[in-house]
């Protein structure tokens, strides 16, 4: 018998999908039948190609992708996010935290600076997911079911540089969010999982490159190549079509065995 995902019928809210990773898991949800709701700050052009894209491969009259601008900064925006994918793609199944940052400030320089880039690690790393987690949490009580995917990282597991401390202590929290989530509803119908990352080819990872290089990452890796979008896109498509469900709470660990639990 072969194995196939279907995601038909699912509503899928990707934040972070004009790019990278997040552009990826959007990509391969869409192709296994998801209506995708793609979240975007900034990158209008690059989000509206998105979309095109995914137009292109759909049914004339039947759409399954939609833009939604949200400042992740912004509580407000936060907070009415999920409503807003609610009311205008008829429901939501799926919630994919992906949007992210490594805002790096060195341990030597002045400390309003260092604090400057550790709040805004938070605000978009933590706590934008957390308060989405919690609208979500509270739509999928409602209908008993629902499935939540945050993109942690290995840095939550096995640290990162100086720069990158507050990085790796918001993806920390990321974890210790999901399986709290995990463990306190499943009950009501409710998973959720982590997927960690290693460094992958996008271009946020592109400012750690230049500064570092990028052999000291390659150099860390199992495998011969630096891990791809594409790469991490199936995983994530696969944990939302309830095959993996007993595996709520899980991280799963895509980063070529830089580090493996």
């Amino acid at each position: 018998m072969a194995l196939s995902i279907d995601l038909t019928g699912k509503v899928a809210l990707v934040t972070g999908a004009s790019r990278g990773i997040g552009r990826a898991i959007a990509q391969h949800m869409h192709q296994a039948g998801a209506y995708v709701a793609l979240q975007y700050g900034q990158n209008t052009a690059a989000a509206q190609s998105l979309l095109q894209e995914l137009q292109n491969q759909e049914q004339a009259g039947q759409p399954r992708s939609a833009l939604f601008k949200a400042n992740l900064e912004k509580v407000d925006q936060v907070q009415a996010l999920v409503q807003q994918v609610v009311q205008a793609c008829g429901g939501l199944h799926v919630l994919v935290n992906n949007a992210g940052v490594a805002v790096s400030a060195k341990v030597e320089g002045p400390e309003e600076a260092w604090l400057a880039a550790w709040q805004k690690n938070m605000r978009i790393n933590l706590d934008a997911v957390g308060l989405l987690c919690l609208q979500a949490v509270k739509h999928f009580r409602a209908q008993q079911a629902g499935t939540i995917i945050n993109i942690s990282s290995r840095a939550a597991f096995r640290g990162d540089t100086p720069e990158y401390m507050a990085y790796a202590a918001s993806k920390g929290g990321v974890v210790a969010l999901t399986r709290s989530l995990a463990r306190a509803y499943g009950k009501e119908g409710i998973v959720a999982f982590n997927v960690a990352p290693g460094f992958v080819r996008t271009d946020m990872a592109q400012d750690f490159f230049d500064q570092y290089g990028e052999a000291l990452a390659l150099n860390d890796i199992a495998l011969p190549q630096l891990t791809q979008p594409n790469d991490i896109g199936p995983m994530v498509a696969f944990l939302a079509s309830g095959m993996a469900n007993h595996a709520t709470g899980a991280t799963i660990d895509v980063n070529a065995a830089s580090y493996v639990h």
